[in-house]
Formats: C-alpha cells, structure tokens, sequence
C-alpha cells in the first residue's frame, strides 16, 4: 500500500494500476491532438483519491493535519515517484470528457505566488462547448466546490471550500481536455489552472490569523499567569482592634514574621499619629524583645557548627591516619625483600597506587593543618579579647540591665517629644495658611514694589554719591592750586618790593622796573599752565587726537549726548580694533571737553556723555 499524503489512510495497490483498454483509439487520439504518444503501460501517477467521486476532502481538517500539496513527493496525494524518474502524468477519463496528459518534454507551466490564504483558481484554455456541469464534473473530484464563475471568453474561476484543494486543482494545469470523442476545435482545449486573488479568500485568512493571534495571546497570558509569582497576602488597615490582635502575635515566635510584616507596613503608611503613639511603641518594644531571642538560635546555630567542625576534623584525621597505613603498605612492599617477587607489570601497578596514595594523603594533611591553624588563630583573638586591658567587663549584671532599660525609657521619651514638636509645628502651619486672605497677598504684592523701588533709588544714590565725590576732588585740587598760585604771588611781590627798592637806592631807571614786572606776569603764566598739565596730561599719540576731533563732532550734533555702547557702534564703524572701555578712558581724561550725565530712574538708569568744550572755554 502506498501512503496518500493524509498519515492514516493506505491505498490498496489494485486501485493504483490503470490499463489502457484500447491502445490504438489512445494513440489515434493523441496524434489527432498533435501530442506525441506515452509509453501506455505502467502505473497510474493520479490516485483514484483524486479522480473518485466518493474521496472525502474533509480528512485533512478532521485529522488535524495542514493542507498538503498534492505536487509534493511522499507528502501529498500523488504518490511518491522514483527518485531518477522524472513525473509521468496520465490520462484521467470522465463521463463527459477526457484529460490527456501534457508532453512530458515541456516545461512545467508557470503559475503566480499564491495569495494567502487562496481557495479560487483561475482556469483558462476551456473548450468553447464546456459547459458549468462539465467543469463541475472535472473538478470536483479534487473537492467540494462553493461557486463557479463562468466567462463567454473561455475561462472561468473556481471557488473551492478548503485551501488543500487549490493544490489537487493546480496539478491539472497543462491537461489538455476533450469533450467526447469529438475533434472539433470547439470541444477541446489546454487547461491553464492558476492561483486566482479573490476578497472572500483573504478575508477569511484574515480572520483566520486573527483567531490564531487571540489564541496565542490566549496561551501566553495563561502561561504568564501560571509562571507569575503569587502575590503577597493583603493587609489590613490599622484599627485598635486589629493593633490588639498584632500586638499578641508579635509575642508568639511561630507569627512573628508574618506580625512584623504589617507593622512594618503600618508604620511606613503613617498610622502612628499622637492616639496611637504609645500603642505603635509597645508593639516595637515587643519586637525588640525577640532580639535576645535571635541572638540565643545564632549561639546554638555557632555551637552546632563548631561541634559539626569538630566531628569534620576527628573523621579527617582517622581517614589521614588510614591513609598512611596504606602508603606505609606500599613501602614495605617496595623493599627489595618482597620487591622482587613481583612481576614487572605488578611492580608498575604498585608504583602507581603508592603515588596516588601519596598525593591524597598530602592533600588532606594540608587540609588538616590549614583547619588547625585557623583554630589557633581563633583562640589568639579570644584570648586578646579577654585581656582586661583592652575590654572592661562590668560584673554587676542588674546594674547593666538598669541602664538598657533607662536608656530605652529615655530614647522612648525624646521620640515622643519629637513627635508631638513635629504635630505643633503642623498645625502652627495649618492655622497660618487658614488666616491668610487676599489682603495679605496684596501686601506681599505692595511690599516687593516697595522693595524694587527701593533698590532703583539705592542705586541711583550711590550714582550721586560718586558722582558727589569727583566733585569733591576736583574741588580739593583746585583749591591746593589756589593756595599755591596765591603763595607764589606772595613771594612775587615781595621780590618785587625789594627790587623796587633796591632800584629806588641804586638809581635805576622805570624800564628796569617794568622789566621786572614783566618777568613776574611771566612767571606767573608759566606757573599756571605747569599746573594745568599737571591737571590734565597730554595726548599720547595722533590716534588719540584723531579720536578726540571725531568723538567731539559726534557728539557735538548729538546736543542731548550719547551712551558709551552708541558711540562705541559708530566707532566700530571707522577703526573695528577699538574698543569701549578705551573710549570711555579717553573721555574720563578730558573733563573739561566731556562730561557724563545720568538719566532715568531705577531700572532706566542711563549714563550720557556730552560735549562741553565751548564752556570750558569760557570758564577758562
């Protein structure tokens, strides 16, 4: 029996084997059709599963098992050919009409990618005489069939109900068909069998794949849900009732994990408040009880491990001492007294034993000191650790436990205190934001006015103020020049007096005299013009006098003056290298011919340099 593609179902070989009752009408007819003629004996390449009406297309589905290609060697419903042997197809013979097989030395025909989910096939190159139940008839053996769609133009588009069907269809692609035994051009025709698109089809694997993804979240989610951790237990909220209960479970030792557990989370949701204070520090007392506890399990657990260690360290030593019994075997049996008895092959295999040995016996002896080393050090420690130089032990054991518990009485005191400081403070602050109203926000509002405006009088009092100062200088310098110009008139008279004199005594003439006053006046200027240099040095080069002519026509026709960053922009325009702070240097060294001014109040301070030479001049 030969598999048919469906796992299950076996074929008998007597409904494989298909005679060709009349060769002579086979090889009339295909010469009548232009086809060379096959070779008409052999085995039938088309199962009856596919050309027996009673085949039952629903076994896939029942099954389980996915749609098979017909196509498909071993896998489909064909069964599988020779490995060496290309596919024959054979004739397939109906009420109405006859399939002959295309010429086996063409090419397979061509078809398109299948659409997802396809169950229409285009079929082309029908006989002009084909009617629907003809092409009902044909393929129908390859499944049920849900609509025909027939054309005037020779073709048509078959519906069918499952995809795997498509597959059976396709394989009549290049089947020439004839309708009876007639040779009319209009009863014949090559079969074309294609994957057709159709919007029933797609929509259908549509909701397929929708149904496929639901049910594969489906699985996910319930795996995830198996998987997931369980979730802690719920807890209570906090009443007195439920803090009774706690607190009688924190005492029992079997509950006190669980107990611990919600009062940990009470307190860190904010149950303890000024009501339930003392009730929250008697359950933290009771948990502080169980420390004592706790530390007598870790005791017994360290006894536990040292007796463990103990018994480890006796079994370690009898199976050292075992093991240099067995090497002490060894050796004597190397001794040339029994040494020589042995075969070579027995000599060997002692040597490699007593090797062996050997090695393992060292390993546990280093075991065995590294054990004893560590103890010795252990007993070092202990025994600093009992120096009463170094710790102080206090007999008195009440005394001790007095001072745990006042130190506990007094941490438990200061936490209160400081609980109910934070609860003051609270309400101070809940009662301050009750009586504030909007006259208070317009009084804040009024008050940072206040303090703006203040600050802009700040700052242009102390505008005023070095401003006040330069004047005061300047007013400091100019009186030291009075005095000194005064002094020197002084001392110039006087000369002159006595010149006066001594010519009056001498006898010599007015013109002398007038000489002499000459020679005072000049003096006298040249003494002036020392102190206005010493007033206002000079100019250090041409460019600073080319800057003072172009800065001086600026702002000549800028009658109400001009901020440094304006005049520092239209200088930037003449010479890119100059920079603002050398401009306001060469104004500040020449007061009588710029003066700076402030404008504005506040915010709008502003300070203006004005040309002043033209008044110079005139006071000068």
């Amino acid at each position: 029996a030969a598999a048919d593609g469906l796992g299950s179902i076996a074929i008998d070989t007597t409904q494989l084997n298909m005679s060709v009752t009349d060769p002579t009408a086979w090889a009339t007819a295909m010469n009548n059709l232009g086809m060379v003629p096959v070779g008409l004996a052999g085995q039938q390449l088309v199962t009856d599963s596919i050309c027996v009406p009673g085949f039952d297309p629903s076994l896939s589905m029942m099954t389980g098992i996915t749609p098979i290609n017909p196509m498909i060697p071993g896998m489909g419903l064909v069964p599988p050919p020779p490995t060496d042997v290309p596919v024959v197809k054979e004739i397939i013979h109906c009420k109405s009409c006859t399939l002959f097989p295309p010429n086996p030395n063409l090419p397979p025909p061509s078809t398109r990618e299948r659409p997802p989910g396809c169950k229409t096939v285009f079929v082309g190159g029908l006989p002009e005489n084909a009617t629907e139940e003809i092409i009902q008839e044909v393929f129908e053996q390859c499944g049920d069939i849900t609509a025909i769609r027939k054309s005037k133009k020779n073709f048509c588009h078959i519906r069918f109900a499952e995809e795997f069907m498509v597959d059976k269809a396709i394989y009549l692609s290049g089947y020439r068909m004839r309708l009876g035994s007639s040779t009319d051009k209009k009863d014949s025709g090559r079969l074309h069998v294609d994957f057709a698109q159709a919007r029933d089809d797609f929509y259908e694997w549509e909701c397929k794949q929708r149904m496929l993804a639901r049910e594969e979240r489906h699985r996910r989610k319930m795996e995830e849900d198996r998987l997931r951790p369980p979730s802690p237990p719920a807890i209570m909220h906090y009443s007195e009732h439920e803090a009774a209960l706690l607190a009688e479970k924190l005492k029992d030792d079997s509950k006190f994990s669980e107990a611990i557990t919600v009062l940990l989370t009470w307190i860190e949701r904010g149950e303890v408040n000024r009501r339930s204070a003392n009730q929250f520090y008697s359950m933290v007392q009771s948990a502080n009880s169980h420390v004592r506890r706790l530390m007598n399990e870790k005791a017994a657990h360290e006894q536990e491990m040292e007796q463990a260690k103990e018994s480890f360290k006796n079994a370690l030593t009898g199976i050292l001492t075992q093991f240099e019994q067995i090497v002490a075997v060894f050796n004597a049996s190397t001794r040339q007294k029994a040494w020589d008895h042995f075969s070579k092959a027995q000599r060997k295999n002692i040597d490699i034993w007593r090797k062996h040995s050997e090695e393992l016996r060292n390993a546990h002896s280093e075991q065995l000191m590294g054990i004893r080393r560590e103890e010795e050090m252990e007993m070092s420690d202990d025994d600093s650790g009992d120096n009463p130089s170094k710790k102080l032990r206090v007999d008195d054991s009440a005394l001790a436990a007095q001072a745990y518990a006042l130190k506990e009485e007094n941490d438990s005191l200061r936490w209160q205190l400081d609980a109910y400081r934070n609860e003051v403070e609270l309400l101070k602050q809940e009662k301050g934001q009750l009586f504030r109203t909007e006259e208070s926000l317009t009084k804040d509002q009024q008050l940072q006015f206040l303090q703006q405006t203040m600050q802009g009088m700040q700052q242009q009092l102390l505008s005023i103020q070095e401003e006040l100062n330069n004047k005061k200088s300047e007013l400091e310098q100019a009186k030291e020049e009075q005095t000194h110009t005064q002094a020197m008139l002084k001392v110039l008279q006087e000369q002159l007096k006595s010149a006066k004199e001594l010519a009056e005594i001498n006898g010599h003439d007015e013109s002398q005299a007038n000489e002499i006053n000459v020679l005072t006046v000049a003096l006298v200027n040249q003494d002036r013009e020392k102190n206005s240099e010493k007033r206002s040095p000079g100019l250090k080069s041409e460019k600073e006098a080319l800057l003072i002519g172009i800065i001086s026509t600026f702002l000549h026709v800028h009658p109400f003056g001009a901020n440094i960053e304006y005049l520092w922009s239209y200088m930037q325009q003449l010479d890119s290298r100059i920079s603002a702070n050398e401009i306001e240097m060469l104004l500040m060294r020449l007061p009588r011919m710029f003066k700076q001014e402030f404008t504005g109040v506040g915010a709008t301070l502003e300070k203006r340099w004005k040309f002043c030479a033209f008044e110079g001049i005139k006071t000068v």
